[in-house]
């Protein structure tokens, strides 16, 4: 089965592109919806980053206080480090899980915002990328989160810098228009990939 890794900058669209993916019957795995299910209250994780972090970084309802450690791990290196090293195989051991799962599409996208940050390009056959101009991000995740454009700015330095992404790229996806186009875009994609996965 043809494993597209769908990923990109923070607000560069991802959500959107791997929503419309779905409405064409493709099979999503979306690693950040797995480490939300991996780090509920009370999990083995849960506990490990409670530990690495403290209980500082527990909100009043016993969850994790996800926007608290994301500002952590965006300013402090060693923190991210940590992180990733109780998260990342965990994540790639229930994506590979999912992916024996998934029988029910000619090929599937892997959603993995750190895909080529991270070792999990190993688990994909193609990459492809949505590009999307800084100062659209910054705006869209203004609208969607309480985020100041320094701490946006700081998300986006720690991620893999635009000329990298795009060299690493088998397919870019330019999401700088309307809906309308990105649906055309996604359909266009869809079609090549089906032929591939045939």
């Amino acid at each position: 089965m043809l494993r597209i890794g769908l990923t990109g900058g923070i607000g560069s669209g991802k959500s959107t592109v791997a929503k419309i993916f779905s409405n064409l019957g493709i099979t999503i795995i979306d690693a950040d919806i797995i480490a939300h299910q991996l780090t509920q209250s009370g999990s083995d994780s849960f506990k490990e980053i409670k530990k690495l972090f403290g209980e500082k970084f527990i909100n009043d309802n016993g969850e994790l206080d996800r926007k608290k450690i994301a500002q952590t791990v965006f300013s402090n290196p060693s923190a991210k480090i940590a992180l990733e090293e109780i998260l990342h195989p965990k994540i790639k051991q229930r994506i590979l899980q999912e992916i024996e799962k998934a029988h029910s599409s000619q090929y599937i996208i892997l959603a993995i915002p750190l895909l080529l940050e991270s070792d999990f390009t190993d688990l994909v056959d193609r990459t492809l990328v949505i590009d999307t101009n800084d100062d659209i991000r910054i705006k869209r995740i203004q609208q969607r989160d309480t985020r100041t454009e320094k701490q946006i700015r700081e998300i986006m330095a720690n991620q893999i810098d635009r000329e990298h992404r795009l060299q690493r790229a088998d397919d870019i996806l330019n999401n700088n228009g309307n809906l309308e186009d990105l649906n055309s875009a996604v359909t266009r994609l869809h079609r090549q990939y089906m032929i591939m996965a045939s």
